[in-house]
Formats: C-alpha cells, structure tokens, sequence
C-alpha cells in the first residue's frame, strides 16, 4: 500500500511538472462569432471529442456549460496500449490529452460548443501546444463523432479562418474519432478538486472567468462532475 502511494504521488509530480512548464503571458481571449452553420442533431444526448492542451483545463470550462452532462479526461488518436499519462507525456505516442464531451442539444448545441471552445478554452494558431505546454500531445483538434458534427466543424474553422480573429493561421485540426481512453482517476475533475493547484490557478481558472463573462447565458455555476 505505502509502494503504491509513492507511485501515485510520483506520478501527479510528473503531471504536474509537465503541465506547468515556464512563466508565459495568459492566453488570449477571443470572443468568436456565432455559427453560420447551426447544428441539428436531433434529440437524445450526444458525445464529442475536443483536444485543447492540458485536458485540466478543457474539462474545466466544459464542466460549468449548462447543458453538459459530463466531460471526461483521456487519450485520443493513438493505441489503447499506449494511454496512460506516463507514455502520452513523453510525446512518442499520437494521443492527444482530449476531453470527451457528453451534452444535451436541446440545451446547447455543438456549433455552441465550438464557440466556447475557440472563445476560451484553446489558441488555434498554437501547433502542437499551449500555453505553456509543448508537445503533440496538447495540439489543438476538434473530434466529431457523427457526420452532422463533422459538417459544423469544417464550416466553422472555415468561418473563423475567414473572419481572421487571431494574427496568426489557424491550425486547429479536424481528427478521424478513434478510440478514446479515460486518462488516470486524478485527472479527473482535476480542477474541482484543486482549485488552489498553482497552474490551475494561473492557467484554468481564468478560462471559466471568461467564460461566465463571455457567454453568462450559457455558464453554470456548479460544476458538472463525471
């Protein structure tokens, strides 16, 4: 038990390490525009898959969107074999720290997730990081997992592209869904349970700032838990 322990703290040293990196400017807040191309899902819930740089934060933001009813930390677009935090940091495998998003389109739709997402949660010109973390495991992609979501996604970046918010191209990429695998339990709701965490601090919380200022309609005080 006392061994076991010891590789668990060990290891959310790493985590923490890896997700801290140097002292960078904050991330900028863009508002970006409403979509042209309204999602139309139908009823029921449904799942995507976003990757924005270290999933602490993306989970975060997404957990306080009414309509949400889970985001999930994990690994997407390698090999089952390969999803644990300790091989994806090293930057050899092709996951992506990803959050896989369950939601209710009557509340909100994924053309308005795909707002927050560009608004607050990820700097899409950043390749292959962000913020203050480097590597392929924190690019920024968009995930659909239907071909309705996959249609909004490409209309939307297009959108973007031609509204030319940011200085820089964007390069946010549109992935194949592949397998998805839950990262590590203390990853999860990371940023509920160590709202005092130093980078959550300097990097998250201010993501669910902008948010509830941003979009005050769509931001919910309590955070949804997975």
């Amino acid at each position: 038990m006392r061994r076991a322990a010891s590789l668990l703290a060990a290891t959310i040293a790493i985590a923490t390490a890896a997700c801290q990196g140097p002292a960078l400017a904050a991330e900028k807040v863009v508002e970006a525009p409403a979509a042209k191309r309204v999602a139309k899902e139908g009823k029921g819930l449904k799942t995507a898959v976003f990757a924005g740089g270290c999933f602490w934060g993306v989970e975060g933001v997404f957990s306080h969107v009414k309509g949400v009813k889970g985001a999930v930390s994990g690994y997407h677009g390698g090999t089952e074999r390969s999803a644990s935090y300790e091989v994806v940091s090293s930057g050899v495998t092709d996951h992506a720290e990803a959050v896989k998003v369950t939601y209710d389109p009557a509340v909100i739709r994924y053309d308005q997730l795909l707002r927050i997402f560009f608004s607050v949660v990820t700097d899409p010109t950043q390749l292959n990081r962000q913020g203050p973390d480097t590597g392929s495991q924190y690019r920024n992609a968009l995930v659909p997992m239907s071909a309705e979501q996959n249609a909004v996604a490409k209309a939307y970046l297009a959108q973007l592209r031609t509204a030319k918010l940011w200085d820089k191209p964007i390069v946010t990429r549109i992935e194949r869904a592949q397998g998805f695998y839950p990262a590590e339990s203390y990853h999860q709701d990371f940023m509920l349970k160590n709202p005092r965490h130093g980078y959550i601090v300097r990097w998250d919380a201010p993501k669910v700032a902008a948010l509830k200022r941003l979009y005050p309609s769509a931001y919910s005080e309590s955070f949804q838990r997975n």
